[in-house]
């Protein structure tokens, strides 16, 4: 009975247990509440992920409701690795959250979190579930409006989290209202909101002045979401005075369910056929994805505040998804798709490990840096094995991300593009640089003895700081996840799909 509706259930379990940790009272029930429905996710996610690469797509109804009337839930191999990489991160960051959300938020207030937690990481699975356009919305307006909150809990540290919230809120209403938009035009033309019927009628309709005004605002709202450059202002501020569990479970989650939610309307809904896609993947993402890496690679050299930094070297991370993406090839998806995986956890254990440090120091500035190889050598330990892995050295998994989408270049002969990802990559060397030579070369501050982080804290850090290695020496499990889910986006993707029903 549970494996039948598991689909529902991954969704389900952490949005009733939500308000189980509110209604609680108690942080450390709450936390145990919490643990438990991440756990429940990322178990369920893996059994889903199994069943869809060994049986095919799985699709859901939900009240027994035939789509396209109905609401489905549709898993293949594409969003089912999306809902593991969510799930991974979110258990990860709730069993680490313990003792940092103790120090950092209120006794009396920490319930509360636990519940915006659950919320945003149901929210994020929900979105990636989902098989209808509309419901996609709520799913991410869920997650968006716990993540606002989430952010502003960071103001009992620092109170510059209420600003931080606010324009983190601005942009992400105007992004779901521009997907809204779009979501309309598409509907008056096609008349459904099931993605796999909306496919086959546009692909029934051939071009329209409609769909292409339809589809400019949604790209344009998920872009607000995935925080593409020149539409990425909220992140940095977002990231460094969120609460550090927080910051570590959005930068492993949030732009990867846009990057997804992209992804699945570009190749599946629209497809690269499409001729107006296929000019605004040449001629806008593929420029705006190298500005990224390049600009936003050079504003992290000079930051010295390690959250700020590790934030703007996301924003180039996000150059590599969209290069990726508008090489519109298998290759270039592939290389995409395992990217969505290696980099949440790569930039999600380095938040952790900087979670560490905070929790030891009270700063994340690169001063407080000065010493802490000697001092809390684990820690830093896993930093520099996540720092190592976004500049992209063999035996990580980061270098498996940026050979790949390297390959993806050259096999559409852009040599150019292949050059800038390897020179963006060698920028990370700069910024990360400054970090290491303050921990191992620089003394430490006078006054004060620093310890090492709690057990509690570093076993999930080197949780993600082990998968870095073991799957970057031994990547043949995720480059062929990623290649599958490749070509469930990529290739026919209307093989499958339910017939037109309706008008």
């Amino acid at each position: 009975m549970i494996a039948e509706h598991l689909p529902v259930l991954e969704v389900m379990g952490p949005l009733a247990a939500a308000p189980l940790c509110a209604l609680l009272r108690r942080p450390l029930l709450a936390w145990g509440v919490a643990v438990a429905a991440a756990i429940f996710a990322l178990g369920g996610s893996l059994i889903l992920l199994a069943q869809v690469l060994s049986g095919g797509v799985i699709s859901y109804h939900l009240g027994d409701w035939a789509p396209p009337w109905g609401i489905e839930f549709r898993l293949d191999a594409a969003n089912s690795f999306v809902l593991v990489i969510v799930s991974l991160v979110g258990a990860v960051c709730t069993i680490y959250g313990r003792e940092s959300i103790a120090k950092e938020i209120a006794h009396e207030d920490q319930p509360l979190f636990y519940t915006m937690l659950l919320l945003c990481f149901a929210g994020m699975l929900g979105v990636v579930s989902t098989g209808d356009a509309f419901n996609l919305f709520v799913f991410l307006e869920i997650c968006s409006l716990s993540s606002y909150v989430l952010v502003a809990m960071g103001a009992a540290r620092d109170k510059r989290a209420l600003t931080a919230a606010f324009t983190y809120l601005l942009p992400g209403t105007i992004g779901a209202a521009f997907y809204v938009i779009g979501l309309g035009f598409i509907y008056a033309l096609t008349g459904t909101l099931n993605m796999a019927d909306m496919a086959v009628r546009i692909a029934g309709i051939g071009d329209s002045s409609t769909l292409r005004v339809g589809f400019a605002f949604i790209i344009i709202g998920f872009g607000l979401k995935l925080a593409i450059f020149p539409l990425h202002q909220w992140l940095p501020n977002a990231y460094t005075y969120a609460p550090s569990m927080v910051s570590a479970f959005l930068a492993g989650t949030a732009t990867k369910v846009a990057v997804y939610a992209s992804l699945r309307f570009l190749y599946t809904i629209f497809i690269p056929g499409f001729h107006f896609e296929a000019q605004t993947l040449q001629y806008l993402f593929l420029p705006l994805g190298l500005a990224a890496i390049f600009i936003a690679s050079i504003v992290a050299i000079f930051q010295t505040n390690i959250k700020r930094l590790l934030a703007w070297s996301s924003i180039a991370q996000a150059g590599y998804f969209l290069a990726g993406v508008s090489f519109a090839n298998i290759s270039g998806l592939m290389a995409t798709i395992l990217h969505l995986f290696n980099h949440a956890i790569m930039k999600s254990g380095l938040f952790l490990a900087v979670g560490c440090v905070i929790y030891r120091t009270g700063s994340c500035s690169i001063t407080a840096f000065r010493g802490l190889g000697h001092t809390m050598p684990w820690t830093m330990a896993a930093f520099v094995i996540g720092a190592l892995s976004m500049i992209g050295v063999p035996a990580t998994v980061g270098f498996v991300s940026k050979w790949y989408l390297v390959l993806a270049a050259l096999e559409r002969g852009w040599w150019p593009v292949a050059f800038a990802i390897v020179a963006g990559s060698l920028l990370a060397l700069f910024y990360f640089g400054r970090v290491i030579e303050a921990a191992y070369l620089q003394p430490s501050p006078e006054g004060g003895t620093v310890t090492e982080a709690p057990f509690s804290m570093l076993a999930p850090l080197w949780v993600l700081t082990i998968s870095c290695l073991a799957l970057g020496i031994d990547s043949e499990l995720t480059v062929s996840i990623a290649r599958t889910a490749a070509e469930a986006l990529f290739l026919d993707p209307h093989a499958g799909l339910p017939e037109r029903i309706g008008p």
